[in-house]
């Protein structure tokens, strides 16, 4: 949803690849990334086909998988900033492709007529984006030590991809340098490799029809403001939101090691202590007596999905004077 080029990065060279593996084996040589025949025979369209689909199902799967996962960056960015991106990091990473190989022969000595093929050197740039601005959430812990992040997954299937050829370390090195100089804003090249406003508006005509999908209607509805900063900030909040579900986890495993529940002593000590006051003193009368404060059960429903017992939901709401947010980091920081 909201990302048609994704969706057609993701299934048009697929389709294509799966095609040449299973049924057109001999065009197989017309995508084929020969840097030979590109360097001595000038033969520049293999640059497009060369590093447009892949010819290794392990290598199509796991950057289609890439793919899917890096839609986030055309949800939060529109999808002519995103499809910018794209194209001036193919197009720095077929310099870097030639300079590494180069460099490659004249420091190791050995030459390199071939690459592995596909839209690879784009799909390593987007790392950099998503190291940058993507926040880390914890999911989980295994044994104890070692940390499971949102991110995990993503960096388990860029090594597959790195380790899945010979020379592809230079196609993840060309798109990491690709990335950086594109998202660094070195040397102004995010303005001059740059998708022209009227080929976006064609695009959007012709081509965004055919590969948008509709909004599903079980998810959250996020990404739907009028404009892409109001987009990009509902996006943020979103990730905002899983980064408190993240800290809420983990104050409830620490708060389990520890064998205890919340520390209300910390937690609103002059309300603790005025009530305990009262009644070393004197018992209040009903006239003295507050009325306690009503509390959602909405709200109360949230906290508890978050971790919370139902008694200190209640309690901290009520404290707060029914304020979901006060209550929420009340919780967290005790």
């Amino acid at each position: 949803d909201k990302a048609p080029l994704s969706k057609s990065l993701l299934l048009v060279p697929s389709a294509i690849s799966v095609l040449l593996t299973l049924l057109f084996q001999h065009y197989q040589k017309f995508f084929a990334y020969n840097l030979q025949a590109i360097k001595e025979d000038f033969q520049l369209w293999r640059l497009l086909c060369g590093r447009t689909v892949c010819l290794d199902l392990k290598d199509t799967f796991c950057s289609s998988l890439l793919i899917y996962n890096f839609r986030i960056f055309e949800r939060r960015y529109g999808s002519r900033k995103f499809s910018s991106f794209l194209l001036g990091a193919w197009m720095l990473s077929a310099l870097f492709d030639l300079l590494l190989v180069e460099l490659a022969q004249y420091i190791f000595g050995f030459t390199i007529n071939s690459l592995p093929s596909g839209f690879l050197g784009p799909v390593f740039a987007l790392f950099v984006p998503f190291y940058c601005s993507i926040p880390r959430v914890q999911v989980t812990q295994v044994l104890g030590y070692f940390s499971i992040t949102n991110k995990t997954l993503v960096y388990i299937l860029g090594l597959q991809l790195l380790t899945s050829g010979s020379y592809i370390w230079i196609l993840a090195l060309s798109g990491l340098i690709s990335g950086i100089c594109y998202n660094s804003s070195i040397l102004k090249v995010h303005q001059i490799l740059c998708v022209p406003s009227w080929v976006a508006k064609v695009f959007s005509w012709t081509l965004e029809p055919i590969f948008s999908s509709a909004e599903p209607t079980s998810e959250i509805r996020v990404g739907m403001g009028a404009t892409v900063d109001i987009q990009r900030q509902q996006r943020m909040e979103l990730l905002d939101r899983q980064i408190m579900m993240s800290q809420v986890a983990q104050m409830r495993r620490q708060r389990q090691q520890q064998g205890g529940m919340i520390n209300w002593n910390r937690l609103f000590p002059p309300l603790r202590h005025r009530h305990n006051a009262n009644y070393q003193d004197h018992r209040p009368s009903d006239q003295e007596t507050p009325p306690p404060t009503e509390v959602s059960e909405e709200q109360v429903a949230r906290l508890m999905e978050m971790g919370f017992s139902r008694g200190d939901a209640l309690e901290a709401l009520r404290a707060s004077n029914n304020d979901l947010n006060v209550a929420t980091n009340f919780l967290l920081q005790h």
